[in-house]
Formats: C-alpha cells, sequence, structure tokens
C-alpha cells in the first residue's frame, strides 16, 4: 500500500474518532442529559457515528478536496 494512501487511511479514522465523539457526546447531553445511563448510550452512538461516518469520510473526502481545489486557486 503506497504511503499516501496509507496517510489518507489514518486520517479519516483518526477524523472519524474525534468528530463523531464530540458530535455524539454533545448530542447525547442535550438531549438525555447526564444520568446513570449517559456513558453505555452515549458509547453505543458514537459507535454507530463513527461507522457511518468513517465510509463516508472515506469516499466523499477525496471528492470533495478536487472540487476544492479546483475553486480555489
Amino acid at each position: 500500500m503506497k504511503k499516501e494512501l496509507k496517510r489518507k487511511i489514518a486520517f479519516a479514522l483518526s477524523m472519524g474518532i474525534i468528530t463523531t465523539a464530540i458530535v455524539s457526546f454533545t448530542l447525547i447531553v442535550i438531549n438525555v442529559g447526564f444520568n446513570k445511563e449517559f456513558v453505555a448510550i452515549w458509547l453505543k452512538s458514537w459507535f454507530v457515528a463513527y461507522i457511518v461516518v468513517v465510509p463516508f469520510i472515506l469516499i466523499l473526502g477525496p471528492r470533495l478536496q478536487t472540487f476544492i481545489d479546483s475553486k480555489v486557486d
């Protein structure tokens, strides 16, 4: 596997972890609040969000980068 591809995959996985953690945490706090089930609900939501988001980052990320590169000098 080429170094550039490895870098892109590592970035997608890392970005997926960080963004889904922040967004799922925030939404669970807003919608459920801190209660005895908070951690379990958050971890489940985080896992689902991560599984959904990472493929989109891998598939749409390069296309979005190409589009943005074509619009910005």
